[in-house]
């Protein structure tokens, strides 16, 4: 933005009202930030276990908008590609669409993902019945690691065995997953 690298922040254009304001294009950027994030969740737990820290305001934290658990959304029919954005990415022979880390496709999907993750947290808090001081710390971390994470990554290898990939594919420079 203005020249400043932003990291993983991509313009989403179903937020684009039409406008050529540089406060109105700010708007339609997503952060993501993937990977510190990832990197907070990784380091929390150790932190408060180990160090015997308290650390509030985890509740503030995403969910990780990757493959497996965008994997998962799609892979179970919680997400579909309109059919024009299927044809556009199964290109050049591929058994799955591809697509650019900027494409509007992939904002989107990583959007919804970090979205409807907390939405799963939700129904899965509320089907533990406890009361929310008695619910595990790190909650959301615990519903990634132990549920859409794998529940991903294992329907992943179910769907496509040979490949064991998502079902969207990413081009990407290693950054961007």
């Amino acid at each position: 933005l203005d020249g400043v690298a932003l990291g993983d922040v991509w313009a989403c254009d179903t937020l684009d009202v039409g406008s050529d304001s540089e406060r109105q294009r700010a708007d339609t950027l997503v952060p993501f930030h993937k990977l510190s994030q990832w990197l907070a969740w990784s380091l929390l737990e150790v932190v408060v276990k180990l160090g015997k820290l308290k650390v509030s305001g985890t509740e503030k934290l995403t969910g990780l908008p990757e493959y497996r658990n965008g994997g998962l959304l799609v892979d179970m029919g919680v997400l579909t590609l309109t059919p024009a954005d299927l044809a556009r990415g199964l290109r050049d022979g591929s058994n799955v669409p591809v697509f650019e880390g900027g494409d509007a496709v992939i904002v989107e999907w990583r959007a919804m993902t970090v979205a409807l993750l907390d939405k799963i947290a939700d129904r899965i808090k509320a089907k533990c019945g406890l009361p929310s001081d008695q619910l595990p710390d790190m909650f959301l971390a615990r519903v990634l690691e132990g549920g859409t994470w794998k529940a991903g990554r294992e329907l992943a290898a179910r769907m496509r065995p040979t490949t064991k990939d998502p079902p969207i594919d990413i081009i990407s420079d290693g950054t961007l997953f």
